[in-house]
């Protein structure tokens, strides 16, 4: 039984660390390496995790991006979904900011159409990252449209939109180009627009903000920034011309941020 139990906790052991090291390759290690290399571009801060078809493909299962996000996953879409079902989108469009792995797009889509949207539109940086969210919404031809397209350089005409999601973005993103993206989501709306911002947040309970601490530095050391210097309220709040709600989720580690532009 001792030999049993010992062989069951050391294969347990070698699953987490090889999906860890997996997940660091393709994230974190991947930009060292292209750091290195001095590989420079719009798109060089992507993970390759999200910009192969492969891994992509790979990846993309909802079990596996809840556990990725603690089970809190579909608790954070549907806040932004009540959102979208409360407003009157009759003949307006809603924009996507960038593709999110799971279910987050096609609720939104759904969401968007019951409230009335003429249009949805879908735009991120990485083309099979359209190719791939298009794969979701075959249910939706015509109604969706998908545009490649810069979070932090938006080539759209100003106030395209009744409401933009943002999901899981800015602690991606390089410090600087964190309030940018934040800007043209704004420069996106139309006055009395609504954005809609899921991410990360400084946990309450010590030993969650230490798990939550060591998390960041070892697979997301840009969004660490975003417990204080980068606070997307706080940064909206310097921008000026919004009113801010945050609702937080599993003790402050997940925030829904409703941004109202005036």
């Amino acid at each position: 039984m001792n030999t049993w139990m010992s062989n069951a906790a050391f294969g347990i052991f070698f699953v987490l660390a090889a999906t860890g090291l997996f997940f660091f390759v393709v994230t974190r290690g991947a930009l060292i390496v292209r750091g290195l290399a001095g590989a420079g571009h719009e798109s060089s801060h992507v993970y390759p995790i999200y910009s192969n078809m492969g891994l992509i493909k790979l990846v993309d299962y909802q079990p596996v991006i809840s556990a990725i996000l603690l089970f809190q996953y579909p608790r954070l879409v549907t806040k932004i979904v009540e959102g979208l079902k409360a407003t009157d989108l009759r003949n307006k469009k809603v924009l996507v900011t960038s593709c999110a792995f799971g279910n987050v797009i096609p609720r939104v889509v759904e969401a968007s159409l019951q409230s009335g949207a003429e249009k949805v539109l879908i735009a991120d940086i990485i083309r099979n990252e359209l190719i791939h969210a298009k794969s979701k919404l075959a249910h939706y031809s015509g109604k969706v449209q998908y545009i490649e397209d810069n979070a932090t350089a938006m080539k759209q005409e100003e106030g395209l939109a009744d409401a933009n999601v943002m999901f899981f973005l800015l602690h991606e993103l390089p410090h600087h180009l964190k309030a940018k993206a934040l800007s043209e989501a704004g420069r996106m709306l139309k006055s009395g627009g609504k954005l809609y911002l899921g991410e990360f947040h400084k946990p309450e309970p010590w030993l969650l903000r230490i798990l939550s601490w060591t998390y960041f530095k070892v697979f997301e050391p840009l969004g660490l920034a975003l417990w204080d210097s980068h606070d997307p309220v706080l940064l909206l709040q310097e921008m000026g011309g919004w009113s801010v709600e945050r609702s937080t989720y599993f003790f402050g580690n997940f925030q829904v941020i409703t941004a109202t532009k005036h």
